[in-house]
């Protein structure tokens, strides 16, 4: 009796004992969600003889580099793991040979420890040579492995110096591998190689080249890049939109790719229910030389051919991006009896304004970036937006009311003095 008991609460035990592993484990098996792998972010920072140059914001380019640096370093979420390596920082000598080896990883890619990052950055001084195909080949190996999202961020000054070993030809070497890497570029000087270059190394690997002049627009910009890292990554569906709203593709929300050439006009059609609200925006990216004066226009028109509403953006000078949206929130039915209302089909027609030199090759044509998303339209009957009207409109009311009572006093005190002036 006694030994059964024992051989009883043994068991008992026991079961309790897997059934406690069983239920630590069993919200994983259950659907519950697991641990995203932490993205990987890489910075790599040409720290070769020319970053002593001062032309920008006054200082040399490498104070200016490591002031944002730690501007980024202060910045960088928490989940990112983040690394540093430099190219040009070591060898100060004439040896070709030698000088295209110098790349090394100042900070490895993890957890950052902010301090003794911005330490690693302080101890750098503009030194050698300019090998961006080695300093990519070992970022990529730095940031290999795991199914976390992975960027390079390459901020230069000058053109690769150690050929035959072409930084492009490298790019697309990364990018054949399947490994999803992301290489983003940023030029210091707004020189048409250096920019031809960076592009050809971001393009073959679907990351972005921005051109920097300014301190603040460097920080801001590899911010930028490590959050997007953070982010979700949306793959974009490719498009191409038709010569009128007759023959446009019909889009769901969702971001979507197509290519415009020089003031081109392409259309696409949504649909919107009474009651919700459309918002899209598009971005025309400058990927070669273009004339200085420039805009982009996206308009929502009826099948009719009536236009709903319009949103545009110009500009002049250099730039690398350009951007429009609107909001078209479509009013509730009123009195209808049908539990699925018809929607309304809107005719979304994107435009150019780009032009370019003669020499400048049209096709293919420009990228451009089309976002449409479809929300519920606003509860409020008095949002500014159901009225076609932007924030200020009530001060362009006070504006008006104003300016027609000054016109009206005005006018009395000038017919007054007339009146003096006859009867004197």
């Amino acid at each position: 009796m006694i030994i059964r008991k024992r051989l009883t609460v043994g068991v008992g035990i026991l079961l309790a004992t897997l059934t406690a592993g069983l239920g630590s484990a069993l919200p994983a098996a259950a659907g519950e969600p697991t641990a995203q792998p932490s993205p990987k972010v890489e910075l790599v920072l040409d720290v070769s003889g020319s970053m002593r140059t001062r032309d920008i914001d006054g200082q040399s380019r490498m104070t200016a580099a490591k002031q944002a640096f730690n501007e980024v370093l202060d910045a960088v979420p928490e989940q990112v793991e983040l690394g540093i390596r430099t190219l040009g920082a070591d060898y100060p000598g004439n040896d070709r040979k030698v000088g295209c080896k110098d790349t090394r990883q100042l900070y490895p890619v993890g957890p950052l420890d902010r301090t003794e990052a911005k330490t690693a950055v302080a101890t750098l001084a503009p030194t050698g040579w300019t090998p961006i195909g080695p300093a990519l080949l070992g970022a990529a190996d730095d940031l290999k492995g795991g199914d976390a999202t992975r960027r390079i961020v390459l901020i230069t000054d000058g053109e690769d110096t150690c050929g035959p070993l072409d930084p492009c030809e490298v790019a697309r070497d990364i990018a054949a591998r399947g490994i999803h890497l992301v290489i983003d570029t940023l030029g210091l000087v707004p020189n048409t190689k250096i920019r031809e270059q960076l592009t050809c190394i971001a393009e073959a690997t679907g990351g972005t080249y921005t051109a920097v002049k300014h301190t603040d627009e460097l920080s801001g910009r590899v911010k930028q890049l490590v959050d997007r890292a953070a982010e979700p990554v949306v793959t974009p569906v490719a498009t191409e939109g038709a010569g009128s709203c007759t023959d446009a593709p019909q889009l769901k929300p969702g971001l979507y790719t197509d290519r415009e050439t020089f003031g081109q006009h392409r259309w696409y059609r949504v649909d919107v229910l009474p009651g919700q609200e459309l918002r899209a925006s598009v971005s025309v990216a400058a990927d070669r030389a273009v004339n200085n004066d420039y805009g982009v226009l996206m308009r929502a028109l009826t099948v009719h051919g009536r236009e709903i509403v319009r949103g545009s953006e110009s500009g002049t000078g250099r730039t690398d991006v350009i951007s429009s949206g609107l909001r078209y929130p479509k009013a509730e039915l009123e009195g209808t009896d049908s539990d699925k209302p018809a929607a309304e089909t809107v005719c979304l027609q994107v435009g150019n304004s780009f032009s370019a030199p003669a020499s400048v090759k049209t096709e293919p044509g420009l990228p451009i970036e089309l976002t449409i998303d479809v929300v519920d339209g606003p509860d409020d009957a008095a949002d500014v937006a159901a009225f076609g009207l932007g924030r200020g409109w009530w001060l362009l009311g006070v504006l008006v009311l104003t300016g027609l009572l000054a016109g009206l006093v005005f006018g009395w005190i000038s017919r007054w003095r007339v009146a003096v002036w006859r009867t004197n």
